[in-house]
């Protein structure tokens, strides 16, 4: 089989999308796009389709009931740079692969993740691994940015001069900061591509690996227009419901008390987008 021709997707070949203030998301390749999705159902449907219309509707249909297969013959290739803390965060999902630059083989580049003023903030009241919404105060993020840039200039002028003693790379490296960026090529298939950002733009993740995830699906789309509006709809804007949140929602509808209480209570209206009648 020929491979397919998207002369669109082609386009955003080996761009460098911006992303904070020093990094970057490029498609490096890409293996099949919507069209690629639809002829791996056909082979379990025994029959084509002919149209956008249908094509679409297929596609929309594998989405909504979950048949990932098909999914997982469009494969991306991504050159990626990002500080180490995000990459750790990252590399969680292991159905990718990946290589990565190695501070072992490489002398590393001096550069470093600094926060703008608008994203720093104090640590969440009802959320042990978040910030708060707010930023902090202008003077506060002015010191904030500086005990940030201090400390860095220390390590990497340690850094420097373990290497001038001629020290191995390997143990110069160890002190160097979650900040520091790093790079590397990441392949993943598209359906556990579509699990990635499910999970990483959602609010609960960490705003500097939303934006990586922001960009990534902008390109996707570019490829897979279809599917990643189907992955939109049943997917990312979408809900799923327990079956006590079921009969809540039925009783609900019915003009009756929902029945739940505490955090399932809270997350069951969290869900429907609107406040507790309760409250």
């Amino acid at each position: 089989m020929a491979r397919l021709e998207n002369q669109e997707a082609d386009k955003l070949l080996d761009r460098e999308f911006p992303v904070l203030d020093k990094g970057f998301v490029r498609l490096v390749d890409y293996l099949g796009d919507d069209r690629r999705i639809v002829e791996a159902a056909r082979v379990s449907y025994a029959g084509g389709t002919t149209s956008y219309r249908r094509d679409r509707g297929l596609i929309r249909y594998l989405m909504r009931n979950q048949h990932t297969s098909p999914f997982e013959q469009v494969v991306f290739t991504f050159h990626v740079k990002m500080p180490i803390f995000v990459a750790r965060q990252w590399v969680r999902h292991r159905t990718g692969r990946l290589n990565e630059i190695s501070g072992r083989y490489s002398i590393m580049k001096e550069e470093f993740y600094l926060p703008q003023d608008e994203d720093i903030a104090y640590q969440s009241s009802d959320n042990k691994q978040g910030r708060q919404n707010e930023a902090v105060e202008a003077n506060v993020a002015k010191k904030v940015r500086g005990v940030l840039e201090n400390g860095r200039a220390a390590v990497w002028d340690g850094y420097n001069r373990m290497l001038d003693m001629g020290i191995a790379r390997e143990i110069a490296r160890i002190d160097l900061p979650l900040s520091l960026y790093t790079e590397w090529y990441w392949q993943m298939d598209l359906h556990n591509l579509f699990h990635f950002l499910k999970l990483r733009l959602d609010a609960h993740a960490q705003k500097e690996i939303r934006a990586y995830a922001a960009v990534i699906l902008e390109i996707v789309e570019g490829v897979c227009p279809l599917a990643s509006e189907a992955f939109r709809d049943f997917v990312l804007n979408a809900e799923n419901f327990s079956a006590p949140e079921l009969d809540a929602l039925r009783s609900l509808i019915a003009g009756n008390s929902v029945g739940l209480e505490g955090s399932e209570r809270k997350e069951f209206f969290a869900k429907l987008g609107m406040d507790d009648p309760a409250l």
